[in-house]
This record gives C-alpha cells, sequence and structure tokens, in this order.
C-alpha cells in the first residue's frame, strides 16, 4: 500500500510561507494533480514529499511510515522533473538504467526493467541512440521511462510536459494517463496547465498562496468550485463574474442585472433571500449562457464587443456593466461585433459568490 499523507505541513523561506498547514491524503494508486499558478506553492510542496525540501514542520507519512525527515533514497518513490534531467553522455539504455545500478539492481532485471519500461513508452527502438540525436517528445519519453523503470509504488512528476509543444503535449498526455493507469502507482502530478489537470487526475487540489483552495474530482472541480478563486482559475476561458444585486420582484427573491430582473433557482432564492439590498457576485461558465439573436423577455440585451471563430464554437466578449464576459456560441449562430444579442441564464449553473468572504454559497 503507497497511501501517502501530508498533515498540518508548513514551509517558509524567511518571511515567505510557500506552504501553509497544508493537509492532504492521496490513496494508494490514486492520481492526484496539484494545480495553481506560480508561486502558489505547488512545486514547494512536492518536494517536501519527495525528501528535496525538509518542510518547517508537519508530518509526511508514505504507506503509513514517517517520511518527514528522511532522504529521498529511503522513500522508495520516483520523481520525473520538469526538465528532462538525462544524461547526455548516455544513451537511452544507460539513461533508463541509471537508477536502477544505483541502487543495486542486478544486470538481468536492470535490463528487463529497462526493456519493459521502454516498450510501454515505444522507446524501445532508440534504446542505442544518445540524447542529442532525439526529439524533446523522445527525451521526455526517456525521463519517464527511467522514473517507471525503478517500480516504485509512488511515482511525483514536476510538470513534466511543459517543455513540449502544443501538439505534443495532447499526445502525451493520453499517453501518459494510459501508461499510469496500468502501473498502478500512486502518483502526484504537479501542473499550472488546468487542460492537463482536468483531463488526467482522479482528483485535483487547488493551490493558491501556499493554501489548497478546493480538492475534488475535476467534474465538481469544475462545475462546483468552493471559491472565487477557483472558478477563475479553472477553465478555458475561466468561470465568468458580475455583479448582481438580490432584490424582492412581487414578494419573491430576484437578480437584478442592470434593468433586468430574473428568478434564481428556487432552493438557492430562500438562501439569497438573507441578502436581499446587497450586491453579490455572480459566476456562470461561458457554455451555460443561452444566446438568442432576437428579443425575449427573460433574456438580456448585450452588445457583442468581439467575436472569435473556434471551429466547434464561437466565443464573444460582451459587456455587462462594468464587467467584460465570454460567451460561448454555436458557430452557425449569425454574429458580428456590435450586434446586439440576448442572454438567458440557466438557473442551476449560476453560482453565487458572497463578497465578503469569496465563497460559493451551496445549499447544505
Amino acid at each position: 500500500m503507497a497511501e501517502i499523507k501530508v498533515q498540518n505541513l508548513v514551509k517558509t523561506f524567511g518571511d515567505f510561507t510557500a506552504v501553509d498547514n497544508v493537509s492532504l491524503t492521496i490513496a494508494d494508486q490514486e492520481f492526484v494533480v496539484l494545480l495553481g499558478p506560480s508561486g502558489c506553492g505547488k512545486t514547494t510542496l512536492l518536494r517536501a514529499i519527495a525528501g528535496l525540501g525538509m518542510p518547517d514542520s508537519g508530518v509526511i507519512t508514505i504507506g503509513g511510515r514517517d517520511v518527514t525527515y528522511l532522504p529521498p533514497r529511503e522513500r522508495q518513490i520516483s520523481m520525473v522533473f520538469q526538465s528532462y534531467a538525462i544524461f547526455p553522455h548516455m544513451k537511452v539504455y544507460d539513461n533508463i538504467a541509471f537508477g536502477l545500478k544505483m541502487t543495486g539492481v542486478d544486470a538481468k532485471e536492470t535490463d528487463r526493467r529497462v526493456r519493459e519500461a521502454a516498450e510501454l513508452l515505444h522507446i524501445e527502438n532508440l534504446l542505442d541512440r544518445f540524447p542529442n540525436k532525439m526529439s524533446g517528445g523522445q527525451r521526455q519519453r526517456v525521463a519517464l521511462a527511467r522514473g517507471i523503470a525503478m517500480q516504485a509504488e509512488v511515482i511525483l512528476m514536476d510538470e513534466p510536459l511543459s517543455n513540449l509543444d502544443a501538439l505534443l503535449r495532447l499526445e502525451m498526455r493520453a499517453e501518459l494517463k494510459r501508461l499510469l493507469s496500468n502501473i498502478k502507482a500512486t502518483t502526484i502530478y504537479v501542473t499550472h496547465d488546468q487542460i492537463e489537470a482536468l483531463s488526467m487526475g482522479d482528483r485535483i487540489a487547488v493551490m493558491q498562496s501556499g493554501v489548497i483552495q478546493q480538492c475534488d474530482v475535476p467534474t465538481k472541480v469544475y462545475d462546483m468550485p468552493e471559491n472565487f478563486f477557483v472558478g477563475s482559475f479553472i477553465g478555458n476561458p475561466p468561470m465568468n463574474f458580475f455583479s448582481s444585486q438580490i432584490v424582492k420582484d412581487n414578494g419573491s427573491v430576484a437578480a437584478q442585472v442592470g434593468d433586468f430582473k430574473f428568478a434564481p433557482h428556487p432552493v438557492m432564492a430562500k438562501l439569497l433571500d438573507k441578502y436581499e439590498g446587497d450586491t453579490m457576485t455572480m459566476g456562470i461558465r461561458a457554455e451555460n449562457m443561452e444566446t438568442l439573436n432576437q428579443p425575449a423577455d427573460d433574456a438580456l440585451r448585450v452588445k457583442v464587443l468581439v467575436v472569435e471563430p473556434l471551429g466547434a464554437q464561437n466565443l464573444l466578449t460582451i459587456k455587462i456593466g462594468d464587467d467584460t464576459v465570454k460567451v460561448s456560441t454555436h458557430p452557425d449562430l449569425a454574429v458580428r461585433a456590435d450586434d446586439d444579442v440576448w442572454l438567458r441564464f440557466p438557473s442551476d449553473k449560476i453560482r453565487w459568490i458572497d463578497r465578503e468572504s469569496q465563497k460559493v454559497i451551496y445549499p447544505s
């Protein structure tokens, strides 16, 4: 069993707190992605788990064993770095075999593991080649093969695909997900790329300022963010946010955007009643708004600023009050810049944010 537990971990650099009292449990054979912007603490947390940076306080256990202050070689882990970190003077075979030789694995077992890892990553025909004769994608596969050949129960990955071009990243993403599913290791994967996180992880831990803001399955992190930051960071484009005043309309709770009023979801209306007269932040995804090119009583009239054709969709940029909003439409909807369109807001897709706490309000 290779369950990883991080309890109340703190790591500081001078006056800067990089990891701030983080607790996280990764189940045996689970794939968890640490996601967040640069400087949020995700790599520092990964390095602490790897033993490459000692924490100021807290406890790290792997498989029930306290490894908090053990050196990396005693943690039974494998790590793949952002830079390929392969030796240019060694052929691919020797690069993959390096860690096995350093840990005293005999020659026959080393050969078996090297060839097995190379076959999994489709580089078995490159074993006699030097790194300078290979593409970036091939060198990244060598780095991954070296980590896999160790057959560690825990694999830690620090942005392993970030040096690849977009098309190769797409290919490697699917291949890596298949590979890690087959070898059944407990995996922690660091990235700042939301698409990688959403498509690969069993769970995503979204970090900001050294704190895990939300840790959940990808669909829930995307559709039900815990707070403003998670909604604003996850998604391409990210969730839209604009101001809405909570009012009473004929005795019922309503949300008012400019002169337009609409009824919140009945379950949410009860929760929003206490905010009457307050301005709240309303969040909704670009694809969750219905766009009409003719007036409707239940739709808000807006002007289109920009139209971006993206093939499977058009992305409209509009203004709602002082807020810039992105709207996804079907490419068949004939809309040009400066046209008026009308937006419907499906009440079950709206996320209401308390402006003071910045937390999304959900029914209990």
